[in-house]
């Protein structure tokens, strides 16, 4: 069975940093691309960053590049997403997702078929 469990959200102030990780297991880890996005309630799930699976290729959601990183252990079938300058509007739930591919990326979340139950990152102003 395919699992995806996120952690490392919190509440925070503005400017300040967090890290969220996503543990994978049920699958072999390094053979697909992953993602995360996030979402606020009434809102569509929007992308924020995703990495192919040796972590070679990166690609960023415009309003987060400069101040996310994603990053991936496949020794530790790990994926992070180290977020910096963290702004009121980055308060959402972030959800990790598995690529249907190992090398496409994309920001369409239909292009992921297995998604976390995602960790609420709150960012008070």
């Amino acid at each position: 069975e395919v699992q995806l469990v996120e952690s490392g959200g919190g509440l925070v102030q503005s400017g300040e940093s967090l890290r969220l990780s996503c543990a994978a297991s049920g699958f072999t880890f390094s053979r697909y691309a992953m993602g995360w996005f996030r979402q606020v309630p009434g809102k569509e799930r929007e992308f924020v960053a995703a990495i192919t699976w040796l972590g070679r290729t990166t690609y960023y959601a415009d309003s987060m590049k400069g101040r996310v990183t994603i990053s991936r252990d496949n020794t530790k079938t790990t994926l992070n997403l180290q977020m910096n300058s963290l702004k009121p509007d980055d308060a959402a739930v972030y959800y990790c997702a598995r690529g249907r591919s190992a090398s496409v990326i994309t920001a369409r979340p239909e292009d992921y078929d297995y998604w976390g139950q995602g960790t609420q990152v709150t960012v008070s102003s």
